[in-house]
């Protein structure tokens, strides 16, 4: 069952979304050479406080408890990298995946950062993967179906030049989501179209978390000892964004960003949904 939300419910989910791009930024901010990634989950809880929301990244999910309120995946580690005593270093790229729950409503993020300089493939990597987001975003629309997302997203990612030592792996088995009253809901977002099903149609109140992963080569990953990271079979890098994006009357709305998307929206010729908070 996909959970329709009503605008007063977009509304509430608009406010959690915008504590969850509060800690984001705060977090992004902070990273530099000599930062762990224990000190960016703590940053990101700080503001989560401050607003009253609550982490639903650190609880139990499916029997697994996750400890931190981010998930803070470095180099090869696609996603649900445990933050902790890792050091950052100069180069390095780091995926900030964050959530909260405000009045019982969820909101999902997640960005990817460079430590510092980092080689031109890994900032092409984190260029094509938000890009692909937004390209997926950008097909919220009402009358829509879920099979033009992935498509969308797909066919910007493959339409990109090739790094130079390398080529662009859409992960598997991982993807996008519905969230509202839970974090993780029906349906699932593929990033890329597999099959012939055209999945449901968008209509107002579908609220859907957009989260392209993709990697410098193999689009296989493994989960490591510890239960949670996942990282590439091949140890390339990878580059994770999402967005948390309600359809509407009037178009897309981004939850999670602090435009609603406007900005980005707008290069695509596509027009936000205006701001139920104002």
């Amino acid at each position: 069952m996909v959970e329709i939300k009503t605008p007063e419910q977009i509304a509430k989910m608009r406010a959690a979304g915008l504590v969850v791009a509060e800690a984001l930024k705060a977090a992004r901010e902070a990273v530099a050479p000599g930062v762990t990634t224990g000190e960016l989950n703590d940053i990101a809880d700080a503001v989560i406080a401050k607003h009253g929301a609550t982490s639903n990244f650190r609880a139990d999910h499916g029997g697994l408890w996750f400890p931190g309120v981010i998930c803070a995946s470095v180099n090869e580690e696609v996603v649900h990298g445990i933050p902790g005593e890792r050091v950052l270093k100069a180069g390095d790229l780091i995926s900030i995946d964050c959530g909260a729950i405000l009045d019982g409503w969820h909101g999902d993020a997640a960005i990817t950062v460079a430590v510092g300089e980092t080689a031109a493939e890994n900032v092409m990597l984190s260029k094509v993967t938000e890009g692909s987001m937004w390209a997926g975003i950008a097909q919220m629309k009402k009358g829509n179906r879920l099979v033009d997302v992935s498509r969308a997203i797909e066919g910007f990612i493959r339409r990109q030049p090739l790094p130079p030592k390398g080529k662009w792996g859409i992960t598997e088995g991982y993807g996008g989501h519905g969230i509202g009253t839970a974090m993780h809901m029906e349906p699932h977002v593929l990033n890329y179209v597999a099959g012939r099903g055209k999945g449901m149609k968008l209509v107002p109140g579908t609220v859907l978390a957009i989260e392209p992963m993709v990697s410098l080569g193999t689009p296989h990953t493994e989960v490591l000892a510890d239960d949670w990271t996942v990282v590439t079979t091949d140890g390339t890098w990878a580059s994770h964004w999402e967005h948390s994006v309600a359809v509407t009357e009037q178009g897309p709305l981004v939850l999670t960003a602090f435009d609603g998307g406007k900005a980005e929206l707008a290069k695509l010729g596509v027009t936000a949904a205006p701001d139920p908070l104002g």
